[in-house]
Formats: structure tokens, C-alpha cells, sequence
């Protein structure tokens, strides 16, 4: 299992471990990924996704994960938030076409 966020794509670093001495050596930057239920208002149902913490807070400040989604490009998405994504726009223009008619 890769370490990627799944809603925004962020992955590991490369960098270096820099000692006292300034002796060099190449390490790795993670992501600080967590396992979370988010909840669709608009499909009414929870998914788990491998969130970074920086992911969770991005969600929170666009409103929630269906504005979130819709927002961001799918390229940067899982292939799981992509169907989210799909699933979400279907039902918006859904609700958007009953409520004129």
C-alpha cells in the first residue's frame, strides 16, 4: 500500500538527514496518513479513505468532503474519490433538475 493521500495526492519526500558534523545522508519524508470516515451530505453515506492530516483540514475549510471533491482535479484524486466525485455531481444535477421541473 502506497503512501499517498488519497484526496490530495501528497506522497513521500526525498531529502537529506543533515548531522552536526554536516555529513549528508538521503531519507525519506512521509506523509502523516490517517484512516478516516468522511460523510457525503449529498449521497448520505460515509467512505474510508488514507487521508493526510493537511487533507483532513483542506476538507474541513471547503466545507465538507462533497464541496472538497468537486473543487479538486481528478487527476490529484484516488481512483475511489474519483466514483465519489462522479457519484456526487450525478446527484447534484439530479436534485438540480427535479427542483425546476
Amino acid at each position: 500500500m502506497s503512501r499517498i493521500c488519497e484526496l490530495t495526492g501528497k506522497g513521500r519526500l526525498v531529502g537529506n538527514h543533515v548531522s552536526h558534523a554536516n555529513n549528508r545522508v538521503k531519507r525519506v519524508f512521509l506523509p502523516n496518513l490517517q484512516k478516516v470516515s468522511l460523510m457525503s451530505d449529498t449521497l448520505g453515506k460515509t467512505e474510508r479513505f488514507r487521508v493526510s492530516t493537511h487533507g483532513l483540514r483542506c476538507v474541513e475549510h471547503n466545507g465538507g468532503l462533497d464541496n472538497w471533491l468537486v473543487k479538486t482535479k481528478s487527476e490529484k484524486l484516488s481512483a475511489k474519490a474519483q466514483k465519489m466525485k462522479r457519484a456526487i455531481k450525478k446527484a447534484r444535477q439530479k436534485a438540480e433538475a427535479s427542483a425546476t421541473a
